[in-house]
């Protein structure tokens, strides 16, 4: 059976999915669902609320992490669970960008000497540099979506819609079509979460169009997940350590920024809007 891998939206009529409650299947040789080869973790720099912009944060940026499951339990689990332990003598410390940055709770050790603080970045760095992961991320210039639409979408939801968008494409040519894709974002509460859901689950299960070229996310089954952070999930703080550097790169793209330096190779796609 020989079908378009560089067109989702391109199937024999055989292999036709007709809804997001039919496509999950089960392999038959032990009645599970048919789980993608991939995992995706997903986190946000910026406030996404239009009421009130703040003019040395204008932007909303979100960033998706794609990681082959194989590669993620054998080597990037592994590699932070390690870095922890030779930082902390255990793993249960969150690694969190804003709380390192300040050198806060856990991090205040980066303060105890110049050398010390130095290394911890060097090896945290070299760790993100070491894993295959791609990608997709969408910064929103709040100021910019005001000024040319009367009414615009929310800014989360714009964002997720381009990283879903590229998501798509990118899973489509892996033969990743008809399995469940986990997506996993951190809990901000029973409200947010629900909206949220409510928002992921109107595109997983719907067909869009955009510049010409049509999206249907119904060709998989994407689930969303919504972890609190003391599940202390590696990709999520994976994710957290993407995001603001793509922030500040669409902010101010001349200003050093080592951190977007070392991400930028792989990020497969980037969509800034409008």
């Amino acid at each position: 059976m020989k079908f378009d891998a560089k067109s989702p939206n391109k199937l024999p009529s055989k292999c036709r999915l007709h809804g997001i409650l039919t496509i999950t299947t089960m392999r038959e040789s032990d009645g599970l669902a048919d789980f993608s080869d991939y995992i995706v973790f997903v986190d946000e720099s910026g406030d996404h609320g239009l009421s009130k912009i703040d003019p040395e944060f204008p932007v909303f940026a979100l960033s998706f992490c794609v990681i082959a499951k194989s590669n993620y339990i054998e080597n990037v689990v592994p590699a932070f669970q390690q870095f922890k332990f030779n930082y902390w003598g255990h793993d249960a410390v969150v690694l969190h960008e804003h709380e390192m940055r300040k050198s806060k709770g856990p991090f205040s050790l980066l303060m105890t000497s110049r050398e010390l603080r130095q290394g911890f970045f060097n090896r945290l760095n070299q760790m993100i540099t070491d894993t295959e992961m791609n990608v997709f991320a969408s910064v929103i210039d709040k100021t910019l979506l005001v000024k040319k639409y009367s009414n615009p979408f929310n800014p989360y939801e714009l964002a997720m819609m381009f990283c879903m968008e590229r998501l798509l494409r990118f899973l489509w040519p892996k033969a990743q079509f008809g399995k469940t894709v986990h997506v996993l974002f951190e809990s901000r509460g029973k409200k947010e979460d629900s909206e949220l859901e409510l928002e992921f689950r109107r595109i997983a299960d719907s067909t869009h169009s955009w510049n010409g070229t049509t999206y249907d996310f119904k060709k998989m089954n994407f689930q969303p997940l919504f972890v609190h952070k003391q599940v202390n999930s590696t990709g999520l703080q994976l994710a957290d350590l993407t995001a603001r550097p793509i922030a500040l790169h669409k902010m101010r793209p001349e200003q050093e920024n080592r951190a977007f330096d070392i991400i930028s190779p792989k990020v497969s796609g980037y969509k800034t809007f409008p």
